[in-house]
């Protein structure tokens, strides 16, 4: 299998703080990869290097060919969710979407409307989103990662906020995403939700990074 993120050597630090300790990493293209870690060990930043959103202090990082920060700012073709998604409070979910497909005209409202479909939410729904739930919001957040059907996901505890039958759901998508060829890299406190879905699994422990499967 080929190999769409390549992290070498990275190393991130921040005042006078070591986040990320010499990250060496591969991720292969269409499969599923776990992020196991507690609070503070490096996982999200490592995520957000991942997607060029914080530069490394050194090392490189490739997606899909491309040098991050070098070749390209952020990632072309991936979809993100990493901490909680920022949305226009007294928008409707279907607007907010509508908006952020704007930015990059490549989908339509079909798109948009089939996406929050997919994850359970009602594109009609005049709602405000300072008025959903925390599940719902969450919803909306995959819904505006996956909508513009982007090669890689990079979701940061996707499942927070989510009840049972939620989490069954969101599971079940994306294995049937991953069938069609997508690679997702996932961070997530519950061991069972790694397991279900993770073909490799990585543990971050103060900014180091090793594989355990």
């Amino acid at each position: 299998m080929d190999s769409i993120i390549s992290v070498k050597g990275v190393d991130l630090t921040i005042g006078k703080t070591q986040i990320l300790k010499d990250i060496n990493v591969e991720f292969d293209e269409g499969r599923i990869h776990g992020l196991i870690g507690r609070n503070g060990s490096g996982k999200t930043m490592l995520m957000k290097c991942i997607c060029g959103f914080i530069k490394p202090t050194s090392g490189e990082i490739t997606v899909d060919g491309k040098r991050v920060g070098k070749d390209v700012d952020f990632p072309k073709d991936m979809g993100i969710i990493i901490e909680t998604p920022g949305f226009i409070p007294y928008y409707s979910g279907y607007k907010n979407l509508k908006l952020l497909a704007g930015l990059n005209n490549k989908i339509g409202k079909d798109e948009v409307r089939e996406s929050m479909k997919k994850v359970g939410l009602d594109p009609d729904l005049k709602r405000h989103v300072k008025k959903y739930s925390l599940g719902m919001r969450q919803r909306l957040g995959l819904a505006q990662a996956i909508m513009e059907n982007p090669k890689i996901l990079v979701l940061d505890e996707p499942f927070n906020g989510l009840d049972k039958d939620g989490v069954k759901e969101m599971r079940e998508y994306l294995l049937s995403y991953k069938e069609q060829g997508k690679t997702i890299l996932i961070c997530s406190h519950s061991a069972e939700d790694i397991a279900v879905l993770c073909e490799t699994v990585h543990e971050m422990d103060k900014g180091r990074l090793e594989k355990i499967s």
